[in-house]
């Protein structure tokens, strides 16, 4: 017979003889697990279900098993392990594993355990882990205190984040730190507020020791209540000096100060507070109390005379000495056409005292005087002041009420 012919027919079929040496030679075999009969689908489905339900039971069996082990069971808190614990006791700790005391290890709930462990001021963060046969390991890493706080008469400490920690006073005397005071630190604040604030505070810190240089230490307390506008107290030879250093260029408004306050306490020495946060002038205020006299000076920088800028009601000072700076306040670095305004006048010292961490006590304790001090810039012009360009800043005289 021939290999090849045409189907007389014409409908493709082919011989008998072709038919069976496709299905001999040519088609495929089915994989063992699509057999293609209907008998051995069964057999292998029944099997693989066998198989299933015998690694089922043998993880039930297992499990029961280790619950009722008592190889596996907490037998006490002495079971308990942690690392890390310096300002936190066990005491303090253990309660948030009490219900685990008799409980198979197994069955110790990890990850509830670590946030409830995280809730504990001092914790930032915390790993709970298990060791095999009946042991808890609990890894601890303790919040770093960056300044003090004060809140009434409450001393404490505060984290960067601003979480706000809670201390003995002997213990802190034994810890040795060497922060300034934050005030305007609330409890009440959410800790998003509390955060900005400290950021604020560490910023300042950094750009003061910038270098290895220790100005910070200096300072003895500072106010974040505004927190675009730090308040830094600094001692000054017996007098407690408030200088309103802004929200930035710290370091700049800092050597400012530095540079003159020794020249501008001569002139005035009844100085209670320092704005630097204008380009090109300072705006200085009196305690209160004090006679005009005072405001009618020099110019510190050069000697010469600088004329009173006149009533304050009718230089409008009067009317803005408790407004911060506005838009139109020379913040540019352009010389400006007012001059500052020595004012006179310091808000009451706060009467509400406490005990003063060991290596700041001698500067807070006349922090405290003007702790409460909310000393705001005069008006950013005055009316018929003139402008000098000198190499220190410009000081003009104006009668605060």
């Amino acid at each position: 017979m021939p290999l090849e012919f045409d189907d007389p027919d014409g409908d493709g079929g082919l011989c008998p003889a072709t038919d069976r040496f496709g299905d001999r030679f040519g088609a495929p075999k089915a994989p063992w697990w699509r057999p293609a009969s209907k008998t051995a689908r069964i057999f292998l489905s029944v099997a693989a279900i066998l198989v299933l339900g015998a690694f089922t039971t043998a993880g039930l069996m297992l499990k029961h098993s280790l619950e009722r082990d008592s190889r596996f069971r907490i037998a006490g808190s002495g079971n308990i392990q942690a690392t890390g614990l310096t300002e936190v006791s066990r005491a303090e700790m253990l309660p948030v594993f009490g219900e685990d005391i008799g409980r198979n290890v197994f069955f110790v709930p990890l990850n509830e355990r670590r946030r409830q462990l995280e809730q504990i001021p001092w914790i930032e963060r915390a790993t709970v882990i298990r060791l095999l046969p009946d042991q808890i390991r609990v890894e601890v890493a303790e919040r770093q205190p960056v300044a003090f706080t004060r809140h009434g008469q409450q001393i404490g400490l505060v984290d960067a984040n601003g979480v706000l920690l809670a201390m003995a006073p002997a213990t802190m005397a034994k810890h040795h730190y060497s922060f300034p005071v934050l005030t305007g630190i609330d409890p009440g604040d959410s800790a998003e507020s509390r955060k900005t604030r400290v950021a604020v505070y560490q910023r300042l810190m950094s750009e003061l020791d910038a270098g290895g240089k220790r100005n910070s230490e200096q300072i003895s307390e500072i106010d974040l209540t505004d927190p675009e506008d730090a308040r830094v107290v600094m001692p000054e030879q017996g007098a407690d000096i408030l200088a309103h250093l802004g929200d930035d260029r710290f370091f700049e408004r800092y050597q400012r100060y530095k540079a003159h306050i020794a020249e501008w306490r001569q002139q005035y020495p009844h100085l209670a507070s320092v704005d630097l946060r204008y380009d090109n002038q300072v705006v200085l205020q009196m305690a209160s109390g004090k006679e005009t006299s005072e405001t009618a000076g020099g110019d510190p920088a050069t000697g010469s005379p600088v004329a009173p800028a006149g009533d304050a009601k009718a230089t409008g000072a009067k009317e803005n000495a408790e407004a911060k700076p506005s838009a139109g306040a020379p913040h540019s670095g352009a010389a400006t056409s007012a001059k500052p305004v020595v004012k006179k006048g310091k808000p009451a010292p706060d009467k509400k005292q406490a005990a003063v961490p060991q290596k700041r006590a001698a500067a807070q304790s006349s922090t405290r005087r003007n702790s409460a001090a909310t000393a705001r810039p005069a008006a950013a012009a005055t009316p018929g002041s003139k402008s000098r360009s000198l190499g220190a800043p410009a000081v003009t005289v104006a009668k605060g009420g």
